[in-house]
């Protein structure tokens, strides 16, 4: 099964506090291979170090839409417009988001950890 074909619509799927301050919103989902589509939106001055450094087992893309993010990692800071692409196994984090807050449009692929799959309450199918 691949992703739900739909034309341009208003998500409905609900917004899911992943932990204070980081929440997501899922766009599209595949329930057969986990590869999935989200918003995910950053309070403004949200650390993420408790969750530490992030490593996936699955290609990741990120488009900065709103905000700015700083890298602890790599102490840098990234704005709107920037984009990133992962390979698996790529460590990278944790962040704190800017004074604005951040949103970020974010891609994962093909996932073979199961771990990493999204939870049916995260997302609707028409």
């Amino acid at each position: 099964m691949a992703k739900i074909e739909r034309e341009f619509h208003t998500p409905t799927n609900p917004w899911i506090d992943r932990s204070p301050g980081n929440d997501a919103q899922v766009l599209s989902v595949d329930e057969e291979t986990g590869a999935f589509t989200r918003l995910s939106r950053l309070a403004p001055h949200t650390d993420t170090s408790p969750q530490g450094e992030q490593v996936h087992a699955c290609w990741e893309e990120v488009y900065i839409v709103s905000g700015t993010i700083y890298d602890i990692g790599l102490d840098q800071w990234f704005e709107a417009g920037q984009y990133a692409v992962r390979p698996p196994g790529m460590k990278h984090g944790p962040w704190k988001a800017g004074p604005e807050g951040t949103v970020m449009l974010e891609w994962r692929y093909a996932l073979t950890d199961d771990r990493e799959r999204l939870p049916r309450d995260h997302y609707e199918t028409p």
